[in-house]
This record gives C-alpha cells, structure tokens and sequence, in this order.
C-alpha cells in the first residue's frame, strides 16, 4: 500500500471514528437529559400532589358556595387557561377585539403582569409597559379606541369600570387571563390549550405547568386548541374531543397563527416577509414564553437566525441593551432585528439602544384564525351570548 492511500485510509478511519463517537455521545446526552427530566419529574410530583389538594379544596369551595363569585351586569367573557403561560392568551382577546368593536364599547380588563404600579390602572396614549404591563400596553396600542384597565383584583377592577365616568358607558367586558379568578362569574367562558402542551397531558405544578387539576376544564363553555398547523384532518379533529375529555355542552374549536408583514418600531417602512432575502441575517429578540413557533417560521424563510432569548415578560435591563448593540455590531450584512408584539411594547420606552439597532429593528405582528369552522360558530357563540344578554338586561 503506498504511502498515500495509507494516509487516507488513516483519515477516513479516523473520520468513522469521530463520527460514530459524536453520534454515540449525541444519543447518550438526548438520553442522560430524558432520564433527568422523568426523574426531576418524579421528584416533584408529591410536591405537584400536596399542590393539587389545595387547589381542589379551593375549587370545591367555590363550587359549593363558601366562597362567592360575583355576577355584574356587563357581559363579560374570560380567555384563559389552565396552564401558566405560552397558549396565545393576547391573540385570542385581540381577535375578540375585531370581532366585537365594531358593534359594542368593549373593555379589556387585565392583572397587568409585572408592571410597576398598584391598583385600578385606566390605560392612555402616554402609559407605558411599565405602568400598565407590556400585553395591556401591546393592546392599547392596537386598539386605541378599546378600554383597557388593569387591576390585580378583577372584581373590584369591573366594579369601577361600570361606575367610573370614563368607562361607565362599557357594554361589554374582556376578561384575560382570568379562569382562575374565580371571584368572577363571567357569563362566558373561553379555555385556550396549546396543541403541542395539551392539559390532557400536562402535570400540576411544580411537576408540570398546570394552575389547577385537568377536570378545572369542565367550567369552560367554549374550548380552543391553539398554535395548531394551518389544517387539521378530520378525524384528529374528532380524536381532540375524547383527548380532553369534553362534556356535550362545551363547544370545541381550533385556531392557528397568521404571521403578518414585519413593521418597523422606530423608523422605515413596512417590510413584508415575502421580500426578505435568502440568507439575510437576523438577530431575533424574544422574552416570551414559547418561541419555537417564531423561530420555524423565520427559518423557513431562509434566514440565519441568532436568537437572544428572554424569559417571559422579561424587562431589559442596561446590560441586555448593550448586548443586543454588541450582537447586532458583530452581525454580517446583510442583516435585521426581529421581535414580538409583546417584546415590542417593552423596547419602545428603553433607552440605549444604538442608532443602527434603532434603524434595523423590526415587529412581526400576528394575529389567530380559527381553522375548519366555515360557519363562523365561534363568532355566532360569542355574538348569541352578548345579545342575549342585552336582551335580558333590557327586560329588567
């Protein structure tokens, strides 16, 4: 063998070998973290026990009349979930929003998570994240003509909407976030489960992500599996009712996500996704709870993507701001910053952020679309209940 095919034969072993190795490690680090997880899981799972006594001592409580929920006046319809985060809560209510603006006076009453403030808080133009929350904040800014209002306590939150001069006149009222207040008695009830994250097989907390046990579902009217593919076949449709193990009189429905044209948060034009260029680089900023949607959607576009992860709500400090300059600054051309509604309503109000970060930096708006309902019976549940309750309220 000459002394050149010897060198070759050494390299090509040596490659199998690197090779076989790297998978070899690849699959045993995939199994060393299963078996961290499922043992992380059987840790915590008494914990998630004692925690579910609680709560089905608290439910109980409330189902048997020991502790009161209100009724008001206004119609009011409560989006949430049993889960903590990520189900698509703010899309959901803006597309409430669309739906019921251009017939009623809507308000939208929120904790306003994380915010600086205390109390019944009547958002403005001049409010800022900080002051109302950035999902309240994101809203606002949407919808200028909607009421929104945040307060920790939601019954004293609609008390004032319905007797405060500036929000008196509200005929109807979106609850977000509010499925385990159950202090409210909303008139309707929309649960939201994420489809990849369904409650049916999730775990109490701290094990798993749920607020409340799975059986808190049987007190929605209405149930939407969020975050699905653009079409559902349909007998995984048929397959989704017995998964959640729905009662006859809740209505099951399915909604997916509509990326929009990105929008500029400082200065420039609309840029549509459609003429983004393949192999643009783009730095993408994100502090929500569940990014994977966003980050396949601008893969699939052809872009190179660094992302700068964030936990959910998070409120960028001086040292993130410096490193979104620093990250953007060692970017190749050509290149882009992308990030949410909600990260959006945070970065409006910082300060320190460089003239070509503030040039570059892009939203992506999305909105829901429910899926295979041709007959539009979600937006005929909603509309049904609304009038029905004017109707009633007339009459008295």
């Amino acid at each position: 063998m000459s002394t050149r095919l010897l060198v070759n034969y050494k390299l090509s072993t040596c490659q199998l070998v690197y090779s076989s190795t790297r998978q070899l490690y690849t699959i045993n680090l995939s199994t060393r973290l299963l078996v961290y997880s499922s043992l992380k899981k059987a840790l915590l799972l008494p914990l998630s026990g004692l925690y579910g006594m609680v709560v089905r001592v608290r439910n109980l409580l409330f189902d048997a009349g020991v502790l009161k929920s209100r009724a008001f006046e206004t119609p009011t319809i409560c989006v949430g979930n049993l889960a903590v985060g990520g189900t698509g809560k703010t899309p959901h209510v803006e597309y409430l929003l669309r739906l019921l603006t251009p017939h009623y006076k809507v308000a939208v009453l929120s904790r306003g998570y994380k915010r600086k403030t205390r109390g019944w808080v009547l958002a403005d133009k001049k409010s800022t994240a900080l002051d109302i929350g950035d999902e309240p904040l994101q809203m606002k800014t949407k919808f200028p003509s909607v009421t929104v209002v945040v307060d920790e306590d939601r019954c004293e939150g609609i008390r004032l909407i319905e007797s405060d001069r500036r929000t008196r006149g509200t005929q109807v009222i979106v609850l977000d976030d509010a499925f385990q207040h159950r202090y409210v008695k909303a008139g309707l009830s929309i649960l939201l489960t994420d489809y990849h994250r369904p409650y049916c097989a999730d775990y109490l907390l701290p094990a798993g992500r749920l607020r409340e046990p799975r059986s808190g579902h049987r007190r929605a009217d209405i149930v939407v599996v969020t975050k699905c593919p653009p079409s559902l076949p349909e007998a995984e449709r048929q397959q989704w009712t017995k998964r959640l193990r729905l009662t006859p009189s809740q209505q099951l429905f399915f909604s997916t996500i509509v990326y929009h044209d990105l929008q500029p948060l400082f200065c420039g034009d609309e840029l549509p996704l459609s003429s983004i260029p393949h192999g643009l680089h783009i730095l993408l900023l994100s502090g929500i709870a569940h990014p994977e949607p966003l980050v396949d959607r601008l893969t699939a576009l052809g872009a190179h993507l660094e992302v700068k992860s964030y936990p959910d709500h998070h409120h960028y400090t001086p040292k993130d701001i410096a490193d979104i300059n620093d990250a953007f600054e060692c970017m190749p051309s050509p290149r882009l910053i992308v990030t949410t509604e909600k990260d959006a309503a945070r970065l409006q109000s910082v300060s320190g952020l460089s003239d070509d970060v503030r040039r570059h930096l892009y939203e992506l708006p999305i909105e829901i679309r429910i899926i295979h309902d041709p007959s539009s019976l979600f937006d005929e549940r909603v509309m049904t209940y609304i009038q029905r309750e004017m109707t009633q309220k007339t009459e008295k």
